[in-house]
């Protein structure tokens, strides 16, 4: 599938791509040569990373739940969405509320071909193609016009994406560009690396492997500080930004999981 793609999107599958190396980490398919290179260096120097990644993916399970159930929120964007795998955003918001309807955005054309087949007969959900960097080109998108009223509450989903956004890029201008169209009560959702977690060394060899393969959106350090400084403008809920697996952990006696990691959901409130 990932072959085909290629071919008819036109775009070069030797250049190696966050979504897909976050598919092949995760166990998946949807990889090319390139990306799984770049994964196997990652995977070699923090072995973890595999741990660390599926502990995310939990904790978006869990999010999706709260912002849904106990939120009441009925609209989700989630950007930088990756490709599909089981238990998706839609999934489980629509598990919780048939009525909640989902917008995925990702700039790697292989997520929209792969979403245009998952959701052929979703009508309460879409995938578009758009890149972060530019707020205004997806929050103008017809196709999120035409499902997401933001004169209500929505959740706005940066799931491990925020770490490619370079400071030079603005993130806090990015983000700031969705907050001001956000509605009251509508909710922020994060989830960013951090310099705080594995070993300095081993860090610093994820962060050159990223760098040294020309990869579309190369990561960013950042510490707490820092990734709480993306969240200006909004109130974090609780427990606040913390690990992955210490948000609303489903068992909180056995919870435990990466280091690497912080996450949090955040409430615009005026």
């Amino acid at each position: 599938m990932a072959d085909t793609v290629a071919l008819a999107g036109g775009f070069d599958p030797s250049r190696p791509n966050v979504a897909r190396v976050y598919d092949y980490l995760l166990g998946g398919k949807d990889n090319f040569a390139a990306d799984r290179a770049v994964g196997d260096q990652i995977i070699a120097t923090l072995p973890e990373v595999q741990v660390g990644v599926r502990a995310q993916r939990a904790v978006l399970g869990r999010v999706v739940r709260y912002l849904v159930g106990e939120a009441g929120i009925r609209q989700l964007f989630d950007i930088g969405s990756g490709l599909p795998t089981a238990d998706n955003v839609h999934d489980i918001a629509q598990r919780v509320n048939p009525e909640a309807r989902v917008v995925y955005v990702d700039n790697d054309p292989i997520v929209l071909a792969h979403g245009q087949a998952l959701l052929a007969d979703n009508r309460r959900t879409r995938v578009i193609t758009a890149d972060l960097r530019e707020p205004e080109v997806i929050l103008g998108h017809p196709q999120l016009r035409a499902l997401i009223d933001l004169s209500r509450p929505v959740a706005v989903l940066l799931v491990a994406v925020l770490h490619f956004i370079r400071d030079e890029e603005d993130p806090n201008g990015i983000i700031g560009a969705f907050r001001s169209v956000m509605a009251p009560g509508s909710h922020l959702v994060v989830s960013h690396a951090t310099i705080e977690g594995p070993p300095p060394r081993q860090l610093a060899e994820v962060l050159k492997a990223y760098a040294n393969s020309n990869a579309t959106s190369p990561a960013v350090r950042r510490d707490r500080a820092g990734v709480l400084r993306l969240l200006d403008g909004f109130d974090l809920v609780e427990p606040g930004l913390v690990r992955p697996w210490q948000w609303h952990p489903d068992n909180p006696q056995t919870a435990s999981g990466t280091q690497w990691m912080y996450a949090g959901v955040a409430r615009r409130s005026d």
